[in-house]
């Protein structure tokens, strides 16, 4: 059955590719989203992902029928995890739909990209069946938080047309100071951005966030390049100001990596 709701937009940070062959926290929470998804507002009809692994020069769209699982990671990681495949079809004509909700800004249709792990480790754990259509969304490394934003707004519209909207990052990224250890706790300044982004969400003041130069050396240390971050604003920019907020899990992992994940529903869903 299809969504006879509007659809939420969820926030997935993502974390190591290695989350794809563990049942943690942070998988188990996934999957509980997804059903809840389902139960509450139904069955997506198709899903739009905006990954922090595909970054472009100008916009583009997969709109291939059978997208290719991408294994976009050193192989210095564990042979199984080149293994996985999510085999979900694509959708061409959401993609030309994104293209026309986009215009005038030029978005090209992809043949040749597919879905890359910022996508499929996290819809493995979320939609293993990998029965729902799935297309990528690229984001444009030349532009300004506060753009991505506006291209998320422009999107909000495919939610009251059964499309799940997902952005796939991490609030803090830093993969430099990282440490493996599981128990290392999280760096103070890793600490106060992944609270300062929190009540950004909760408030909904996402242009507190539009420029990163003017909060400190804590946003320069957890946002060192902006990849992992922009896909928030995707999910921000298609928020309703109904939204019920959901955030779950919260927590920073090896030091600096938040792991912080949220789903924006309306109330009535």
């Amino acid at each position: 059955m299809s969504s006879p709701h509007r659809m939420p937009v969820v926030f997935f940070g993502h974390g190591s590719p290695t989350n794809a062959l563990e049942n943690n926290v942070s998988t188990k929470t996934w999957a509980k989203i997804a059903r809840n998804i389902v139960k509450t507002a139904g069955r997506p009809k198709a899903i739009l992902c905006i990954s922090a692994h595909w970054c472009t020069r100008g916009t583009a769209v997969t709109a291939m029928q059978k997208p290719r699982t991408i294994h976009d990671f050193g192989r210095g990681l564990p042979g199984p995890l080149f293994d996985l495949q999510y085999p979900a079809p694509g959708a061409p004509e959401l993609a030309k739909r994104v293209q026309d909700l986009l215009s005038p800004l030029p978005v090209t249709l992809d043949h040749n990209w597919g879905l890359d792990h910022g996508t499929w480790a996290v819809l493995l754990k979320a939609f293993p069946q990998a029965d729902i259509p799935v297309i990528q969304l690229s984001m444009d490394a030349r532009k300004p938080i506060e753009w991505h934003y506006q291209l998320g707004q422009r999107l909000r519209q495919l939610r009251d047309e059964g499309v799940l909207i997902i952005g796939s990052g991490n609030v803090v990224h830093n993969l430099g100071r990282m440490d493996w250890s599981p128990a290392a706790k999280p760096y103070d300044w890793a600490i106060r951005f992944n609270d300062l982004v929190r009540d950004c969400i909760t408030d909904n003041t996402p242009e507190r966030l539009f420029d990163l130069d003017l909060l400190g050396k804590d946003a320069s240390l957890s946002v060192p390049d902006l990849d992992h971050f922009w896909p928030l604003f995707y999910v921000l920019g298609a928020r309703d100001g109904t939204d019920k907020l959901t955030l779950d899990p919260d927590f920073i992992q090896y030091k600096s990596l938040s792991m912080m994940s949220f789903v924006l529903q309306h109330p009535k869903a």
